[in-house]
């Protein structure tokens, strides 16, 4: 079975998993994020840990975990932000973890373990906040987030169909030699279409914002990609991992989502739901 075919078929799977995860209750919308979180989480340790350094997984999924579960109680009732200060014990108790082992590099144990959970699962925070930032009773809103999924697949995968077909020019060769101006033209293109219908059943946000919002998953999940693919090259390694056939590990699958959820989130509260 030819990369491509294992490509399509884990994507038709993730697509049978998240759209209706999304789409069900926000119940199911949190499991998929904190399944996502942990399973990113639990790769990016993995690729850091030597015998110079050791993240602190527990630790680390522990806070990551209070961020999302509080982040989620803060967006339903607004008032409620207090909650959001359990996570300075969990935050404190990863020191505390480390105070009590006898690690030959700790404070680089320390900085893996914290920049996982910066990388990883605050972008995924913002994503929750997302999901109801656009109504001020603090209801879960399904369109948006599902149309930012559709954003998603669409850029990431016309970017390379098209690229992997046409592609010549490299956008950044030094970090990603395999990704081109062709297929990220392709990609741009093929989300301002899918943007389109979005806007025409999604009526939850008008189709200007629908298409800033396809601009900003375009540049900065580009980015995202970008970023993963500098973490890749530092560490001479083809993919992140191995869990999903055909596209590598869980951060090169959500790489875009990491890059992009962050400003999406700060576009819609600072010029719409302010």
């Amino acid at each position: 079975m030819n990369n491509f075919i294992k490509r399509t078929i884990t994507g038709i799977a993730l697509i049978l998993v998240i759209i209706p995860s999304i789409y069900f209750s926000v119940y199911s919308f949190i499991v998929l994020l904190l399944t996502i979180n942990t399973l990113a989480l639990l790769e990016f340790y993995g690729l850091f840990s030597t015998k110079e350094v050791t993240s602190r997984k527990f630790a680390g999924l522990l806070l990551s975990i209070g961020l999302i579960i509080t982040t989620l109680l803060v967006s339903i009732d607004h008032s409620q932000w207090k909650i959001l200060l359990i996570n300075i014990p969990l935050a404190f108790g990863i020191y505390l973890t480390e105070l009590y082992h006898f690690a030959k590099n700790p404070f680089y144990n320390l900085a893996f373990t914290f920049l996982g959970v910066f990388y990883i699962t605050i972008p995924l925070c913002f994503l929750v906040a997302i999901a109801f930032l656009t109504d001020r009773q603090g209801s879960y809103q399904y369109q948006i987030i599902l149309g930012y999924f559709l954003m998603l697949w669409t850029s990431d995968s016309f970017a390379y169909l098209v690229g992997k077909s046409f592609g010549h020019l490299a956008l950044f060769k030094r970090v990603s030699p395999l990704k081109t101006w062709e297929g990220s033209a392709g990609g741009f293109v093929a989300t301002l279409w899918i943007t389109y219908l979005i806007s025409l059943y999604f009526t939850i946000i008008s189709p200007l914002d629908w298409l800033i919002m396809a601009l900003i998953v375009v540049v900065t999940g580009t980015y995202g990609d970008f970023i993963k693919s500098l973490l890749k090259r530092n560490l001479n390694i083809k993919d992140t991992g191995n869990i999903l056939p055909g596209h590598g590990g869980m951060l090169d699958r959500f790489d875009s989502l990491l890059g992009s959820a962050p400003f999406v989130f700060s576009y819609l509260l600072c010029f719409k739901y302010e």
